[in-house]
């Protein structure tokens, strides 16, 4: 599966993130990737497994990607869309590693927002333990 970051939100600092700070307060700009409600995205398109995204967007200063609302989630899927392909299957940044079938974000924070396409994917299915 492929790979969608959320940038910027690691102790190291991005170099595909910069902040500008006016007098309005902060200000970020993507480098790369596209800006969606105030949060920076990059999609990279090699295949990798779970772990190997997760920790790829960690080298970039990030964390795998996960929408927080509906807005949210159409605008990455128009991203990934047009960034990767229609046919395009991402790896998010939520699993239930610490509890089979009890789904957390990359923080460990309840997930607030699930519109998993469940009839298109049989995942998350939360009964294989597969643990991502």
């Amino acid at each position: 599966m492929h790979v969608l970051c959320l940038l910027g939100v690691h102790f190291k600092p991005s170099s595909l993130v910069v902040s500008l700070f006016h007098s309005h307060g902060n200000l970020s700009v993507c480098l790369k990737g596209t800006k969606i409600h105030m949060k920076c995205f990059l999609a990279f398109s090699e295949s990798k497994t779970y772990h190997e995204a997760s920790e790829h967007c960690i080298s970039q200063g990030g964390t795998l990607g996960t929408p927080q609302g509906g807005e949210e989630n159409d605008a990455l899927y128009d991203y990934m869309r047009k960034s990767i392909g229609a046919e395009a299957e991402i790896w998010l940044g939520l699993n239930d590693m610490a509890a089979e079938g009890k789904w957390v974000d990359m923080t460990g924070g309840p997930i607030r927002y699930k519109n998993w396409e469940t009839e298109i994917t049989t995942q998350p299915d939360g009964g294989k333990l597969e643990n991502c």
